[in-house]
This record gives C-alpha cells, structure tokens and sequence, in this order.
C-alpha cells in the first residue's frame, strides 16, 4: 500500500530532524513525507536542508493555518492523490525500526480496519502479572495477564464505583475512559480513541472528514473527536506491535490553566460527538467525576511538589465546569 507521513510541527527542529533519522531507518519508507511548518523562524527549513530525506516536501504555512488541526488538514489537502494511507506523528516522537511496516501490515489484513494505532512504549507500564499475588483490583488495572499500577486519580474512581467497565481505549455512554493503555504483547485490539501522536487512517476517511474547526491552536481532544467520526467508516485498532517513544516536548504547550479549561469544555464536547443525548445517569456520572478530577488537581496543590501548576489547572478545570452553563460548546 502507498502511504503519505504527515507531520505537523511548531519550533521543534530538533525534535523533527531526530524523528525523520529514525523514519530513515524503517523497514518500510512513506511514499512521501509531508512537513507541515508553523513556526514563526526558518530553523526547521534550514535543518531539513542541511539533511535530505528521500520523498520529502516542505510546507511553510502562513499564519491563518498555524495550529495543529488547521496544520493537519492543511496537509491532508496536499497528500498525493495515489496514496491510500495517510499516517500522523507528532513531531516528538522517535520510532522502531518496524513501526511503518505493522501499520500498514494491520490495514493489508483487515480490510475493515480504517484506524490504526501505536504504542508509546517509554510510556508503557504494564508488567506481567507474577504467579500467585494477589492484585487489589482497586488499585491495580488487569487484563490478559499483564498488570498496571492505577494512578490516584483512577483508584479514587474505582472506589467511588465510576470506572469505567469497558477496555482501554473504549469511550463509556459518560466519556470518562480507562487512560492505561495496552500491555506490549503483541496483540492488536478494537479501540473507539486513537492517539495524536501515532495514528492512521485510509485515505478515505481524510478524503471525508477533516479535523474539526472547534479544536485551535493547541487542539486537546481533536484526536479524539478525529477518532470518533472515522468510526462510520469502519474500525480503530491499536497494534501494540507499532511501537514509537514519545518524549512531550514542552514548547508549544498551553499553560496549566487554560489546559484545565481545555480538558472540561473540550471533553464536553467529545462526550457529545460520541453521545448527543446521553441519559440522566451518564449526565450524572460525566459531571461527577469531571468534579472529582478537580477536587483532586486542589488536594494535589498540598501534595505534590508542583504545587502552581496543581493550582492553576484546577482553577481551569473549575471556571470550565461553570462555563458549560452559561456557554456549552457548539
């Protein structure tokens, strides 16, 4: 199969140069590389001249199409009309060697598939589950003989009895999801999300649907929203065996308050595209938990050692919350 790379970058030219190095080592190479550039200097221009990559174009995009889902669709309008997979990384992320040749392995054995997604695999802490200990299923997250350690934030849930009971990468009828990922076995399994640092789609699903204008600038939960309307046109799977590292670069990032007011009214808005009218037990199970959430960004004010970014990000959270009442996103 022909397959595009498109990869959106904001003032990371090193971090864009070391993802390219390790492209040129896969086993199998994209068709074409499309560099979607919204940096306000000439830095990553000028390191991609000085290092050549077979197959690749260059984008400077003026400054009415900055940010990432005006980035990704502006590259999307660009991919070759011959190709039939489009993959999206983000610009800080480095890959194995086979990551390219078990997406496009997964899309040639699954003609239903239409989304495909890796594993970040320094992010990974799922470990085998040892013979004979006994696992608080409270705090502790089992499936197919791999266990993961729950952070505080879902061991709070699973006391108060909102976890939800579907699999990871599953979104329940109240959109608050388990966020512990896949064990690496090796194994490919269906998800409704899909992640923005590593997924793929048949061309037809870009040549449908384009990453939605709500989302700008930073664009929290567009992959989300992405990932939820390529569900019409058939599966999203995550192959554990597509494996890259992602190293969160911090430029570029939104500061932790407005991030708190991203992570409300942002997730809203997912929660609708997926559920439009959702019954009064999930209403109350969405905003009960986003509460919580909360309530546990203050307490970590006193507990952790990052104590403003705690603050602040709970402050977004709360003037989030009391937002949707007044302005509930469209």
């Amino acid at each position: 199969m022909k397959f595009s790379l498109v990869i959106c970058t904001y003032m990371r030219p090193q971090s864009v140069l070391q993802l390219l190095q390790s492209v040129q080592e896969q086993t199998l190479y994209p068709d074409e590389i499309l560099i979607i550039d919204g940096s306000i200097n000439r830095e990553t221009e000028l390191v991609l001249k000085e290092n050549q990559f077979q197959h690749l174009h260059y984008f400077a995009v003026p400054i009415e199409h900055r940010g990432l889902t005006k980035q990704r669709n502006y590259g999307i309008e660009r991919v070759g009309i011959t190709m039939e997979v489009v993959c999206f990384l983000d610009d800080d992320t480095v890959l194995e060697k086979k990551y390219f040749e078990e997406i496009i392995k997964t899309f040639n054995e699954n003609q239903d598939v239409s989304g495909v997604g890796g594993v970040a695999i320094n992010e990974n802490s799922w470990i085998e589950v040892e013979p004979q200990k006994i696992y608080d299923s409270r705090r502790f997250c089992l499936w197919e003989g791999f266990v993961y350690k729950e952070g505080q934030r879902n061991v709070v849930r699973n006391y108060l009895g909102l976890q939800s009971n579907l699999g990871p990468g599953r979104m329940p009828d109240y959109s608050h999801g388990k966020t512990c990922g896949f064990p690496l076995n090796g194994k490919t399994y269906e998800v409704d999300l899909l992640i923005g640092m590593s997924f793929a789609f048949r061309k037809k699903v870009v040549d449908f649907i384009r990453f939605s204008s709500y989302f700008e600038g930073y664009g929290l939960y567009e992959d989300a929203d992405f990932s939820i309307r390529a569900l019409q046109f058939g599966k999203n799977v995550i192959n554990t065996n597509a494996q890259l590292s992602h190293f969160h670069h911090p430029s570029g990032r939104p500061n932790q308050y407005r991030y708190g007011k991203m992570v409300v009214r942002n997730g809203w808005y997912v929660w609708r595209v997926k559920n439009p009218k959702p019954s009064l037990k999930s209403r109350i199970k969405w905003h009960s938990i986003t509460l919580l959430l909360t309530l546990i960004r203050f307490i970590n004010t006193f507990t952790t050692s990052k104590k403003k970014e705690s603050l602040t990000e709970a402050l977004g959270r709360t003037v989030g919350w009391w937002s949707l009442i007044i302005s509930k996103p469209k």
